[in-house]
């Protein structure tokens, strides 16, 4: 049985660690439970009781990563993640990837065995030292606190250099000797207030990381033959660029920059036409660019030169290798003349885009969009109104296409809310058709895999809703995202539960891989076992062992009453053809 004492170094260097941290800024700490790294767990529990912060706790560790990584992209902060020793470090592995490719700062704080444990066949033991490999911003391994003069320093010294280099993961494997907790007689009392007479010449709230490199800036002139592709996390610093060149913007779904009048949303059809993507001699990249073929075959060609804004992703985005410079920003010259001429540009760019639109209105919705005019509900003529009746109730009882999901979905989302997006058919086809909207929009594109989804809406959910009496997050996933993280659905007593609808898209597995040309060409029977892997879940039965809500959609009409549900947790589940 492990030993607790009221002089234990493990917990005084988890304190002092905790309380830099915490005075530099962090807000939420994510906790999977463990013996080893119970020090750390008890301190951010009172820390949580002080008010200082809020602890997440999940008993899954990939849960957990992915939770903390949601919590620091709407927090815009770093997260902190306590585990123990073992398999539980390998289970952050997802999250700490995606964080890295993404430019999320999360610290990863594992607890280890001290040395002489190491190597020697102990239980839950094994190598934890950069674990992680390329995936971390950097790796520090740290030795058992012993109690000796000076921890107390080291600890906050490791605070600041660990959040120094949070413009990513960073892994912090901290060994504890036992006793492995214990309680000092100042405890309560440094949890609960910061102490003004704690500071130390060590004092230095900057923990921004050294930029010994000059900005890059790109100076720029508007022209035409000029687009702007705004990736994933692109913001709206996109917008601002192509909205000054007078360029047509090309906007993914989660860019963040899927607005305003240069937008273009039918970018894929236009790319492929002589009169608009042939056209093309200028591309400036923001953000990561993940959902099409389109873009990429784009900057490939050999007429067309490329400059791409740096992100926070580890890599810069250079498909094909044929991108031509990386810099920092984009300054826009003004030139009132240039930038008449590429308006005339943009503008052929914009309304052939509105043309399809319109295009497929009408090949969608047949006599509908006459049925909506503004004055057909108030028309004095009683045949006239009941056509319309008529026209409204055909509507609703329509099954609900992804198109007609993706787009019910985003119609619902408002600034106040959040939506997420999982890696499915579902984010392709809302980048094809939705239009543009200023709302706050998230998918793990880093590197766009399927794992967390749930787990990352519910840390946005949880971390947005913290001064937000009104909005709620919408994941929107496919059923096999949905089932890759089940375990998420596993609020625990005590632990907060958000205002969150997740919407799961059942087509019975993996339809996605419908379109790829291994389809085409297989056995049925095996291409279904191996890539659409097929299933028969009950998502009500889910709902229900998990507490959820649930709702079940299978018409438009069903769909819309969902998406106004209450405030408790829901799962709704639309059933979608193959």
């Amino acid at each position: 049985m492990t030993r607790r004492t009221t002089d234990a170094p493990s917990t005084a260097f988890a304190l002092a660690l905790l309380e830099e941290l915490v005075r530099l800024g962090v807000r939420h700490v994510v906790l999977s439970p463990g013996s080893r790294s119970q020090a750390l767990a008890l301190v951010a529990a009172e820390f949580e009781r002080a008010g200082r912060i809020t602890l997440h706790v999940r008993i899954d560790e990939r849960v957990a990563g992915f939770l903390a990584l949601g919590l620091s992209v709407e927090s815009a902060t770093p997260v902190v993640i306590i585990t123990t020793s073992g398999t539980a470090v390998a289970n952050l592995h997802p999250a700490v990837l995606e964080a890295n490719h993404s430019g999320v700062p999360l610290v990863v704080i594992t607890a280890d065995r001290p040395d002489e444990l190491r190597g020697i066949g102990s239980n839950q033991t094994t190598d934890q030292v950069g674990i992680f490999g390329s995936a971390t911003r950097r790796s520090y391994d740290v030795g058992a606190p012993e109690g000796n003069v000076g921890e107390h320093e080291s600890a906050i010294l490791l605070a600041r250099a660990v959040l120094a280099d949070a413009v990513g993961p960073v892994h912090v494997n901290l060994a504890f000797s036992e006793p492995l907790s214990g309680a000092g007689p100042d405890f309560a009392a440094r949890v609960a207030a910061p102490d003004p007479s704690a500071q130390t010449e060590l004092e230095n709230p900057d923990v921004a990381v050294a930029d010994d490199q000059p900005r890059r800036i790109l100076i720029a002139s508007p022209a035409p033959g000029t687009v702007v592709i705004a990736g994933h996390g692109a913001g709206p610093n996109a917008e601002r660029i192509a909205h000054e060149l007078g360029a047509p913007l090309i906007a993914e779904v989660s860019s963040g920059a899927r607005f305003g009048r240069n937008l273009v949303v039918c970018y894929r059809e236009l790319l492929g036409e002589a009169e608009f993507g042939a056209q093309v001699q200028r591309v400036i990249v923001v953000g990561h660019p993940t959902l099409s073929r389109e873009v990429p075959a784009l900057i490939s060609r050999d007429d067309v030169s490329t400059v791409v804004v740096r992100g926070m992703g580890i890599d810069d985005y250079n498909p094909g290798h044929r991108v031509d410079d990386v810099v920092d920003d984009v300054i826009v010259e003004p030139d009132p003349a240039a930038f008449t001429i590429a308006q005339a540009w943009l503008a052929g760019w914009v309304s052939a885009s509105r043309a399809i639109v319109d295009a497929r209105a009408v090949a969608e919705g047949g006599t509908r969009q006459a049925a909506l005019e503004p004055t057909a509900s108030r028309l004095s003529d009683a045949t006239s109104r009941a056509a319309f009746t008529r026209s409204e109730l055909a509507r609703v009882r329509q099954a609900v296409t992804r198109r007609a999901l993706v787009n019910a979905v985003w119609g619902a989302t408002w600034p106040h809310d959040r939506l997420v997006l999982g890696a499915s058919r579902l984010i392709r086809e809302a980048d094809k058709v939705v239009p543009g909207k200023k709302i706050s929009v998230h998918a793990n594109r880093g590197l766009a895999g399927i794992d967390g989804t749930i787990a990352t809406g519910l840390g946005i959910a949880l971390a947005s809703q913290v001064h937000n009496d009104r909005g709620v997050t919408r994941v929107l996933l496919g059923d096999l995202a949905a089932l890759h993280d089940v375990g998420a659905l596993l609020l625990g007593d005590g632990e907060p539960r958000p205002r969150i609808q997740i919407i799961v898209g059942n087509d019975g597995g993996g339809t996605i891989f419908d379109g790829l040309e291994v389809a085409g060409d297989s056995d049925p029977q095996i291409f279904d076992r191996v890539l659409m892997t097929p299933q028969r879940v009950a998502f009500d039965a889910l709902a229900a062992a998990y507490g959820w809500e649930y709702l079940q959609v299978g018409n438009r009409g069903d769909l819309d009453q969902a998406l106004t549900s209450g405030d408790r947790p829901t799962l709704i589940e639309v059933t979608l053809p193959r």
